[in-house]
């Protein structure tokens, strides 16, 4: 496998409030290779759970496939916030010191992969992600009720 597709998603209920994150890793064909989901706290933004997303997906690439064997492949991440991608891409500035200290989190992590590009897609585009991230919210939700 020369290629590898990461669709990453967060989302926040409220903002800031309950989030959580989505990440679906895809090889070149499209074909899923792992899925995963995880409910992040009570107190992250929506663009704080997008950036937790993007970090959860690089080291599970990471691990999954081993150092050597990142260093080798394209990898292209795909997200519908434009503000991520945007962020880095260099296009947009990062004013926010919470968000600061996540893209530098990220910046660190791209040095261990051979290609890491970044691609704005449709939100359509990016439905099993963000299936993931609501199935978490939910799941989170429901263990809190008191019955």
């Amino acid at each position: 496998m020369r290629r590898i597709i990461i669709y990453t998603d967060g989302g926040s209920r409220g903002n800031p409030g309950p989030s959580a994150i989505g990440v679906v890793i895809a090889d070149e064909k499209k074909i899923i290779l792992k899925e995963y989901s995880q409910y992040l706290g009570e107190n992250f933004t929506n663009n704080e759970a997008e950036y937790q997303a993007l970090i959860f997906a690089l080291k599970k690439t990471k691990a999954l496939f081993g150092k050597e064997k990142i260093q080798e492949m394209e990898v292209e991440i795909r997200s519908d916030s434009e503000l991520l991608i945007k962020q880095l891409s260099g296009l947009y500035k990062i004013l926010e010191p919470k968000i600061q200290k996540l893209f530098i989190t990220v910046w660190n992590l791209k040095i261990d992969f051979k290609s890491l590009t970044f691609t704005l897609v449709p939100r359509e585009k990016n439905k099993e992600a963000d299936r993931l991230v609501n199935e978490a919210l939910n799941s989170q939700t429901a263990n809190q009720k008191i019955f």
